[in-house]
């Protein structure tokens, strides 16, 4: 069979398209912005609130599995097509909310829209990096770039629509759900799996990573769980993602108890979304040079300093500390999505890889449970500073879990 080598540009149009559908699908983390009018038209408690997003959260990492399982059986089209109906289906109904749809608000947006998210997410990112396998780590830290973003551009566009006369809330999740369901369809029309005759770049074996193949062996999601190195990587990963997810949850109330004002403590969280997403990309190519190994120490020593620095603010009331301690815990976080990517890629393989990164992606759910219990807490010893020592210790297990990670 004659193989063909694949123009830079089509792999390029390809990433270029899959940030942009993962733009618009990060609505989901801009629930912040998104649950404001249904709690001021309702009356709705934040428990309440809170705990859609936590089913949101758990829709969106099973919908990885099931995307995976589809796209494999059924391709990539008609995956993204069900998954663009889904999150449609899920704002549209959403925006029909009475005062007594508490439940349809957790079908509709925290199971519908989840899902078809977490689907879609699974495919696109799959999909995209098997026309990188010269720069996986890049490639994930742009598309996870964008997923990452999508608090900042879309959520803010959506709060710019619940004021704009004529419009308000039911409107505004009407047009994101049909916006979110248009983009879907017409990436998996352009999307395309590298076919048996396409020759593309090959990775370059890391010296730091001796050992580790730029080629490595196809293992099925059964064999991977099976791997004690699997899990090393996956609880690692739940330990420094906690310290981002816990940040995050207070990061504004944090900065105003060391002494911040007001201006500066609101400014705070979006510099910390703005670090996010710089933490992704800058892993990516951090991944590419240095390969795997040097690239999960580096960031794992990222986050060490990020909940030490943290610790110190609050012991000091400092408030420069605390700038650098979001910052960094901004960055740390950013890594965390782009490492899972590029480590399962490189460990277990491309043949399996949508189900294997959709596995790998359930460290959300154990970083948003330690996320919990740090705000439990906070709640019983009414400080910061017990929550931070956890934080730093996990951080810190997390580094001898790293350390013993091998190639299986």
């Amino acid at each position: 069979m004659k193989t063909s080598t694949v123009p830079n540009s089509r792999r390029w149009l390809y990433l270029a398209v899959g940030v942009i559908a993962l733009l618009f699908a990060g609505i989901i983390y801009a629930w912040s912005i998104l649950k404001a009018p249904l709690a001021a038209e309702f009356g709705w408690l934040g428990a309440d609130l809170a705990f859609n997003f936590t089913l949101t959260m758990c829709f969106f990492c099973l919908g990885g599995p099931a995307g995976g399982l589809l796209a494999k059986r059924f391709g990539t089209f008609p995956t993204l097509a069900a998954s663009g109906v889904l999150s449609c289906a899920g704002f549209v109904f959403a925006c029909r909310l009475t005062q007594t749809g508490l439940t349809a608000l957790y079908l509709s947006y925290g199971v519908l829209a989840a899902l078809g998210i977490g689907m879609a997410y699974n495919v696109i990112i799959s999909t995209v990096s098997l026309w990188f396998p010269d720069r996986k780590g890049l490639c994930s830290g742009i598309l996870m770039m964008g997923f990452g973003a999508s608090a900042l551009v879309v959520g803010a566009l959506a709060d710019f629509l619940f004021a704009l006369p004529g419009m308000g809330w039911r409107k505004t999740y009407a047009l994101l759900g049909l916006g979110l369901g248009v983009v879907l369809l017409l990436t998996g029309a352009v999307l395309r799996l590298p076919g048996s005759d396409t020759a593309l770049p090959q990775a370059r074996v890391k010296s730091a990573d001796a050992g580790e193949t730029a080629v490595p062996e196809s293992y099925t999601p059964t064999e991977m769980l099976r791997r004690g190195a699997f899990w090393r990587a996956f609880v690692c990963i739940v330990f420094l993602a906690a310290v981002g997810n816990t940040a995050i949850s207070f990061a504004r109330d944090l900065a105003l108890s060391v002494g911040a004002g007001a201006g500066l403590a609101t400014a705070l969280v979006g510099v910390l979304s703005v670090c996010n997403g710089l933490g992704r990309i800058l892993t990516g190519g951090v991944f590419d040079r240095l390969g795997r190994r040097s690239t999960m120490l580096l960031f794992n020593g990222v986050s060490i300093a990020a909940a030490l620095v943290t610790l110190l603010s609050i012991i000091l009331h400092a408030v420069p500390l605390c700038v650098l301690g979001l910052c960094l815990i901004g960055i740390s976080y950013g890594s965390c999505p782009t490492i899972s990517s590029a480590f399962i890629s490189s460990f277990y393989g491309p043949e399996h890889f949508p189900i294997n990164f959709s596995l790998m992606n359930f460290n959300l759910m154990g970083a948003a449970l330690i996320a919990m219990a740090a705000n439990l807490l906070l709640s019983y010893t009414g400080g910061y500073l017990l929550p931070f020592a956890m934080l730093c210790l996990l951080a810190a297990v997390a580094l001898g879990l790293n350390c013993s990670i091998r190639r299986p």
